[in-house]
């Protein structure tokens, strides 16, 4: 009974926990979700980048994307993080003064877009070469071919991944409290961490974990709903938009099948 009493009292102490929630809900969950967020975006930008110029033929733009990729995908996120939050600390003390949440969300982005565009470049890579060389038949150029008929494909099939990296990005932000953030910039882990060391109760680090876990877990499901959606082939509620005998939809004036992506982008483009 002594040892549960002090597993409870250490981890599960309500009046700990009570006194973290309000700090938790006003200033962690929102930098937290500020850092994932603003992460992802741009390290989905940048993960587009590299993966158009990892897949490039020409050596200037593919060896730079792949130095990068290896470099970012090879060091600890808390290595870089550091790296680039204490070596660069100098350069944003000009540009936006002694504020590291900046550093921090640039240092998450590099590592998301190393992720990011390998996730990318396999889902690229995964389309057939037939849909290029339909779009170059039909009259688009490469570049065209791949914007509006290849690349759409490709994203459409690695969202389960994309997600998934979302949902690591949420827990890799709580490294940044390694750049010593202002009081009004902590997120979750750092809140909860303060209170533990100044309590020496565990509770208010386990209700960040908490927090953590009603971010992350509904995002779970997310990615095994977009899994089984794409694999059944259903859009929605519908396995495809063509008739039981394989005609192009009625709705279609000129019988084009739109579910061809190459046919479909050529349709809306006359």
């Amino acid at each position: 009974m002594d040892i549960l009493t002090t597993l409870r009292e250490t981890f599960f102490d309500l009046d700990a926990m009570r006194a973290a929630l309000p700090e938790l809900v006003r200033v962690g969950l929102p930098n937290t979700l500020v850092l994932a967020l603003t992460s992802a975006v741009v390290g989905t930008v940048l993960g587009m980048v590299l993966a158009v110029c990892g897949l490039s033929p020409r050596r200037w733009l593919r060896w730079p994307a792949r130095v990068f990729t290896d470099v970012f995908r090879g060091l600890p996120a808390a290595v870089t993080i550091l790296l680039i939050g204490v070596g660069l600390s100098p350069v944003g003390l000009h540009i936006w003064g002694p504020n590291p949440y900046p550093l921090g969300i640039l240092a998450l982005s590099l590592i998301a877009s190393a992720y990011i565009g390998e996730i990318f470049r396999s889902g690229i890579q995964s389309v057939d070469t037939g849909q290029l060389e339909a779009a170059r038949a039909l009259g688009f150029s490469q570049p065209s071919g791949m914007r509006l008929v290849v690349i759409p494909q490709g994203v459409r099939r690695v969202l389960p991944a994309l997600v998934n990296q979302f949902i690591a990005l949420i827990k890799e932000s709580s490294l940044v409290y390694f750049l010593g953030l202002l009081a009004s910039q902590r997120d979750l882990f750092r809140i909860g961490q303060d209170a533990a060391a100044n309590t020496g109760n565990q509770s208010a680090l386990v209700l960040a974990g908490l927090f953590y876990l009603l971010v992350t877990v509904p995002l779970t499901h997310v990615v095994n709903a977009i899994d089984r959606r794409l694999r059944d082939g259903r859009r929605d509620g519908r396995r495809d938009g063509r008739r039981a005998d394989g005609a192009a939809r009625p709705d279609d004036p000129d019988g084009v099948d739109l579910d061809d992506p190459v046919l479909a982008v050529s349709q809306e483009a006359r």
